[in-house]
């Protein structure tokens, strides 16, 4: 019996060759929507900056926030691709500060930036540059000019949705007496990927994230970007940022249209909700817990806690397609903490199955948005491409890089020899730095 049930999850959730080109074509038909206006799942947001040359040069320095806790580095960019004197510096933001006032929040920021200066002995009395990483919904208006649309992760601070977190942070720095250092760049962790690689590789056009979220953005030229159009400029290049989880034209099981419902947004970020680590977990409760109410997993014995939605995170599926073990032993420990001690070695098998069926179905549907996404830039895939990637699934989900790159492989086929991916860490802050010496678009 369940083999047959795993065979009709492993078919729901199979991605043919076709499939996945369908992905492409889609793809292509709304990126082109997006950038000339018309409505589409992707928003392809202009980000009023070129990618870096790698001859940048000058001392730079970048707030990279995303969360609670967040950095402040330094860097000197020495031209030819190359960096020196880095130096990173972590802070924590409490509670009432992201929930209390937008004054507040930026002040802290700012004191955090005065307490980096004091200790890397950074001279005041020169200009210096800084590149804002602000992983926050924004609609911006130029490289340095950005307003939030809504706050997310669990951040509420007053006065500043709606409002420039450029001129908050700036006005920030002037109170704490901080003169010599200006907003030069707002930015995503994507475009700084992108930014952070292409530095010292000519060849990288594209940035992707592939973590607890994922997005990516590439170069495109200015002249098929509508908005950018209408300002007067229509030469050059300027990265986009392509919001890539929201694309919708994809295959749904009844297992992501369950999840969809269940969500805080239903109908919105349904690539996110197939790829990116925040759901992966969720969809393996979803089908176990299906399983389980049919009588073919677990002795149709349901575990408690597997009704809370939620309960299952992204390191769940990491665990479990990394236990190698014979008796699967690490899978058995993560079910007798779910409340599970009733299980045979068949149910660790079962669940096992499970992950990896989704984990690939994630990883096809990311290289057929990568190949998309080259496929735009360079139909034919005459030249080189690398692509700066990071995030936790695809550097830390077993398989699931090896599983991105097959597809990639036959997806582009002989071409393929051209696209190599790079794990590019810690992009987000270092490109930050690097594109706020690269002269606004």
């Amino acid at each position: 019996m369940i083999s047959g049930a795993l065979k009709a999850i492993e078919k729901d959730f199979e991605l043919s060759e076709r499939d996945l080109r369908k992905i492409i074509k889609g793809f292509h038909s709304e990126m082109r929507a997006g950038l000339s206006g018309r409505p589409s799942s992707l928003r392809m947001i202009p980000t009023y900056v070129d990618r870096p040359t790698g001859n940048e040069r000058g001392e730079q320095i970048a707030i990279d926030l995303g969360g609670t806790n967040f950095r402040i580095l330094g860097l000197t960019l020495k031209g030819r691709g190359r960096i020196s004197n880095y130096y990173v510096m972590r802070f924590t933001l409490h509670k009432r500060d992201i929930t209390s006032t937008g004054k507040r929040l930026f002040g802290f920021l700012a004191r955090s930036l005065k307490k980096f200066i004091s200790t890397n002995k950074i001279h005041t009395c020169k200009k210096i540059n800084l590149g804002f990483t602000f992983s926050f919904p924004v609609k911006q208006s130029g490289i340095a000019n950005g307003k939030l649309t809504a706050w997310t992760k669990s951040f509420s601070a007053s006065g500043v949705e709606g409002n420039d977190v450029v001129a908050l942070l700036n006005a920030a720095l002037k109170k704490e007496h901080i003169y010599n250092i200006r907003v030069a760049a707002l930015i995503n962790d994507t475009v700084g990927t992108l930014a952070s690689r292409s530095y010292s590789d000519k060849d990288c056009y594209i940035g992707v994230i592939v973590g607890t979220g994922t997005n990516a953005c590439y170069v495109e030229k200015v002249n098929n970007i509508k908005s950018i159009r209408r300002s007067g400029k229509n030469t050059g290049d300027m990265i986009v940022n392509i919001e890539w989880g929201n694309y919708n034209k994809l295959k749904v099981t009844r297992y992501d249209a369950k999840l969809d419902k269940e969500s805080n947004n239903p109908g919105a970020q349904m690539l996110e909700k197939m790829v990116s680590g925040k759901y992966l977990g969720e969809i393996c409760r979803i089908v176990i817990l299906d399983l389980v109410e049919k009588g073919a997993l677990l002795g149709g014995i349901i575990p408690k806690k597997f009704k809370q939605c939620g309960y299952l995170a992204g390191e769940f599926v990491s665990q479990v397609l990394a236990d190698k073990t014979q008796y699967l032993s690490g899978i058995r420990r993560l079910m007798c903490d779910a409340g599970v001690r009733d299980q045979s070695l068949n149910d660790r098998k079962t669940i096992r199955k499970i992950c990896g069926i989704i984990s690939l179905r994630a990883a096809c549907i990311t290289a057929a948005a990568m190949t998309a996404v080259i496929t735009k830039i360079d139909p034919k895939i005459k030249n080189r491409h690398t692509i700066a990637i990071d995030g936790s699934v695809y550097e830390k989900l077993p398989e699931f890089a090896n599983n991105v790159n097959a597809e990639l492989r036959k997806l582009a086929g002989q071409s393929s020899t051209r696209i190599r991916l790079s794990l590019t860490k810690d992009g987000s802050g270092r490109g930050a730095a690097i594109l706020a010496a690269v002269p606004a678009g």
